[in-house]
């Protein structure tokens, strides 16, 4: 007697198979929406916890020295100098043969608009009762701009970049790099008019740790893994702000 078998144990994996392949883009697609939350929180973060800290006027990021003291050649507000400086940078990357992503793009753009933004509602602070706490706010709400911007993994700022391509090009450290830039950048900016003050020191010894922490609190989980897909990070840029 002869039996014939339906091929359902086919058509069950073919089934099963196209229901995975459907979790799994929607999956990717849950992710990516994340990570584009997470992108535009953090750069938006990232502006605003900047604005604090020139509102406190005890000290600046690097960056920002700089774009306080071309601010104050130009007449220009803060925000607008951070854009124009981005953009330069930016094209800094072509003989580098860096690659930005959406990240890169929409770094030029929105820090400076979310930092005179937060200026343009903040009342003015005169006295250090007032002055001390937007310092402190700012350099935490700027370590966790940091940590969720990075673990977007969406493209890294043109600052950061610029320090990944000389590290490339050169052979050097990307700490080397980053050191030589920000000291340039800083002496430029205090040389303009830029602040440079106890918030400054404040920044550079804690921004590192707390973007470190936060990096790990807003890690994006990889597809069908437990842990972390920020972890194919480097630690070095792990810590670059954008």
């Amino acid at each position: 007697m002869a039996f014939v078998l339906k091929p359902q144990s086919v058509t069950h994996r073919a089934t099963s198979t196209t229901r995975g392949d459907i979790l799994s883009r929607r999956d990717r697609l849950d992710r990516l929406g994340r990570r584009l939350i997470q992108l535009y929180a953090g750069l938006v973060l990232y502006g605003a916890s900047s604005g604090l800290l020139v509102e406190a006027g005890l000290g600046l990021e690097p960056w920002n020295v700089l774009h306080q003291g071309l601010a104050e050649l130009t007449g220009l507000t803060i925000g607008v100098v951070s854009i124009v400086v981005g953009a330069v940078v930016l094209l800094l990357w072509i003989p580098l043969r860096q690659r930005p992503g959406v990240g890169t793009v929409s770094n030029v753009f929105l820090v400076g608009v979310a930092m005179d933004g937060t200026l343009s509602v903040l009342p003015e602070a005169h006295t250090l009762t007032v002055r001390v706490p937007l310092l402190l706010a700012g350099v935490l709400l700027n370590g966790a701009a940091t940590g969720l911007y990075i673990a977007a993994r969406l493209g890294p700022g043109p600052r950061d970049g610029l320090m990944t391509g000389l590290h490339r090009r050169t052979g050097r450290s990307v700490r080397l790099m980053r050191t030589v830039v920000e000291v340039a950048v800083v002496a430029t900016g205090f040389a303009l008019g830029g602040t440079i003050g106890v918030g400054t020191l404040l920044y550079a010894v804690s921004i590192g740790p707390l973007a470190q922490f936060f990096l790990r609190l807003f890690a994006v989980p990889a597809a069908g893994a437990g842990r972390p897909a920020v972890a194919a990070t480097s630690p070095e840029g792990a810590i670059l702000r954008p």
